[in-house]
């Protein structure tokens, strides 16, 4: 991008939005580095011009606050993920249940305990 015309810095960011959009709604978490180093260095770009209006660069914002709520959704949802699998690696190890008086008891899990099918 060679040409100082804030236009196609603004251009090149909303197609970059639009291919971070595509990459959170289809979870590829992958592709979100490049995107982000390239989404920085158009911002960088429009940063430099300081007579930008505003509502020029309204349309992008949308897509910002857009993606942005994206984002949120998916760390939410790998949070989610993440607490599940450490929940059922406690109980994997144990039960606790909490008997009448309000104490705790543990039931510990056997490892290597198998299932004996008979005939």
């Amino acid at each position: 991008m060679t040409d100082r015309n804030p236009q196609t810095f603004i251009d090149e960011l909303d197609r970059i939005l639009d291919e971070e959009r595509a990459a959170l709604l289809e979870g590829d978490l992958k592709k979100m580095e490049a995107i982000l180093a390239r989404k920085e260095q158009a911002i960088e770009a429009l940063n430099s011009f300081s007579d930008l209006e505003r509502q020029t660069l309204a349309y992008v914002q949308n897509k910002v606050t857009r993606n942005q709520d994206l984002l949120e959704s998916a760390m939410e949802g790998i949070r989610s993920v993440a607490a599940r699998m450490a929940e059922l690696r406690r109980v994997r190890k144990g039960l606790e249940v909490y008997d009448s008086a309000g104490r705790r008891t543990s039931f510990g899990t056997r490892a290597d305990q198998k299932l004996e099918r008979r005939a």
